[in-house]
C-alpha cells in the first residue's frame, strides 16, 4: 500500500483555530485521504492515470464525497483516516454533469460527518477553509474570489462555479468549508488567472448545492437516474470566439467521424456558435444521448458538414467491482 506523500501547506497559508467560530480541528478531521487504483485498460487510464490520490469528505455514516475523476473506473479505493488507519472503500457513484463522486467505506469510520451548507449563500469575499486530509497543516485559509460560469474542455459546464484564493496545492476532493463549519463545495481544479499583471493560482470548486438533487440517485443507482446528456468525445477550447478541437477521445463519436485536433466547430444543427458554453448548451438541447448531432466544421481551408451519433459517456466506463 503506497503511502500518501508527506508535505505541508506553508504556515502563512494554514488556517488558525482562533480565526473561526467552529471547532476547526474537529471539522477538518472529517476530511480523509483517498487513493484509488484503476485498471490499465480503463478508458480514463490514459488521461487520468491508473493510480490517483486526493481527498474526500465524510458526509454521512461511511459515505465519502469526492471529485469524480479520482474514482472513475477505480477497482480499488483506500481511505486514509487522520489517525493513520487505512479503510477500504467502494467507488459507489459518479456524476459526469456535476463532477461529484461518492465512495462507500467498507470499514468503520468513527468520525463526525460534515454537515452540508448552502453554496448559494456563500458570497464573494467570504473567508473559507479548503480542507485537505491531515488537518491544519494540509489545509488552506482561503477566500471566495469569484462565483461564475465555468466550461471545461471535456464537455463539462457549471453555471456557477466557486473560485478561491490562495489555492490549495493538493486540491482534488478538498472540502470547501464555510465560516459556519459546513461543507459548501468540493475542490476540482487549480487554474491560473492574471491579476495586476501577475499570474496567480486559484482553485475551482464544485458548489455543494449541485449535490442535493442527485445524492439519492447516486447512492441508489451509482449515477443520476435520468437520460444522459449526448457526448461526442471531443476536447475543445475557446480561442478568439471560436470553438477549436484540441483533442479526441479514442473511442468516442468524434473519433469515428475522423474529426481532428485543429478543427473549428462553426455551427451545431445549423446554428452558429462562437463560445464553448454556447456549443455545449446547443449540443445538450438536441436531446438525450444517442441523438444525432449535425456539425459544421472548418478544417484547413475547407468547411464541411458532418453528423455525429452521440453516446452516453458512461457506457465506455468500466463499472467498479465490489470486492
Amino acid at each position: 500500500m503506497a503511502s500518501l506523500t508527506e508535505w505541508k501547506v506553508p504556515p502563512a497559508s494554514q488556517p488558525r483555530a482562533a480565526d473561526y467560530s467552529f471547532d476547526l480541528d474537529r471539522v477538518l478531521s472529517s476530511v480523509v485521504g483517498l487513493h484509488s487504483i484503476v485498471p490499465s485498460d480503463a478508458s480514463s487510464a490514459d488521461t487520468l492515470g491508473t493510480e490517483r490520490a486526493g481527498n474526500g469528505v465524510l458526509i454521512d455514516d461511511g459515505l465519502v464525497l469526492t471529485i469524480g475523476y479520482l474514482i472513475t473506473e477505480a477497482e480499488t479505493v483506500w481511505l486514509h483516516i487522520g489517525d493513520g488507519r487505512v479503510v477500504p472503500g467502494h467507488a459507489l457513484g459518479f456524476d459526469a454533469v456535476t463532477g461529484f463522486g461518492l465512495v462507500q467505506a467498507l470499514g468503520h469510520i468513527d468520525l463526525d460527518p460534515l454537515p452540508l451548507g448552502s453554496s448559494a449563500a456563500a458570497e464573494i469575499g467570504d473567508r473559507v477553509v479548503l480542507g485537505g486530509a491531515g488537518g491544519r497543516t494540509r489545509s488552506v485559509a482561503s477566500q471566495i474570489t469569484a462565483k461564475q460560469e465555468f466550461a471545461g474542455y471535456w464537455e463539462y459546464l457549471l453555471d456557477e462555479a466557486i473560485f478561491t484564493y490562495p489555492a490549495h496545492p493538493n486540491w482534488g476532493g478538498t472540502g470547501l468549508i464555510s465560516t459556519r463549519g459546513e461543507l459548501i463545495g468540493i475542490g476540482s481544479l487549480q487554474l491560473e488567472r492574471e491579476r495586476d499583471g501577475k499570474a496567480e493560482r486559484v482553485n475551482m470548486v464544485v458548489p455543494i448545492d449541485l449535490l442535493k438533487p442527485v445524492l439519492d440517485d447516486l447512492r441508489k443507482f451509482g449515477r443520476v437516474n435520468k437520460p444522459a446528456r449526448p457526448w461526442l468525445g471531443m476536447y475543445s477550447t475557446e480561442i478568439d470566439n471560436k470553438v477549436v478541437v484540441v483533442g479526441i477521445s479514442a473511442k468516442g463519436p468524434a473519433a469515428r467521424a475522423e474529426l481532428k485536433a485543429g478543427d473549428v466547430i462553426l455551427a451545431v444543427n445549423g446554428e452558429k456558435i462562437s463560445s464553448q458554453t454556447g456549443f455545449y448548451r446547443k449540443l445538450w438541447s438536441l436531446g438525450p444521448a444517442g441523438v444525432d448531432v449535425p456539425l459544421t466544421v472548418y478544417h484547413e481551408g475547407v468547411t464541411f458538414d458532418v453528423v455525429l451519433t452521440s453516446i452516453d459517456r458512461a457506457k465506455l466506463l468500466k463499472a467498479p467491482q465490489l470486492h
